[in-house]
């Protein structure tokens, strides 16, 4: 008698969709082995920390030195995270979501991402005036989006990358 395939296991993120944790965890391998690669040819040292958050795979980078693969507004780290997201893509066949934090550069950015989109919130409330902010990445569009959403208003990106920005809007 043949024994029936393991199944996938299968958690519920956030949003109430189902996600695949091995199928994440492959993802984080195949771009930490990318990210591995790439910091031995450019001569970097770094220990590579894989993780599993809500839908997607986190892969983070800690170490000295780091500056170089981050750069001066987080541009070098998004291109990075893109070439990795394609290595990863290549591997599977399917479009990946993955995060790439370096020296922790995206923790940090959240923190004070949050705290920004908070105090526009706060300010629309009081004004009630419609805010629109700088321009800013997908990734940090997201957390302003996020914490706005968490202020109770409403909250749009308007423009096109790379001037792409968000508006804060106030309660209807």
């Amino acid at each position: 008698m043949a024994e029936a395939p393991e199944e996938a296991v299968k958690e519920t993120a956030a949003g109430g969709a189902e996600v695949d944790v091995e199928e994440l965890e492959n993802e984080g391998d195949i771009a930490a082995d990318y990210i591995e690669g790439l910091l031995d040819i450019a001569d970097f040292d770094g220990d590579i920390d894989m993780d599993v958050e809500g839908d997607r795979a986190m892969v983070s980078v800690v170490g000295a030195t780091l500056d170089e693969l981050i750069g001066e507004k987080g541009e070098v780290l998004e291109a990075l995270q893109e070439l990795t997201r394609l290595a990863v893509h290549r591997a599977t066949g399917e479009r990946s979501r993955l995060m790439l934090d370096i020296g922790g550069f995206r923790d940090s950015r959240r923190k004070t991402l949050t705290k920004l989109g908070a105090e526009a919130a706060n300010e629309v409330k009081k004004t009630g005036e419609v805010k629109p902010l700088n321009p800013m990445t997908p990734f940090e569009r997201k957390v302003v989006h996020d914490a706005i959403a968490a202020a109770g208003l409403r909250s749009e990106s308007e423009g096109e990358e790379p001037n792409r920005y968000v508006v804060v809007h106030p309660a209807d």
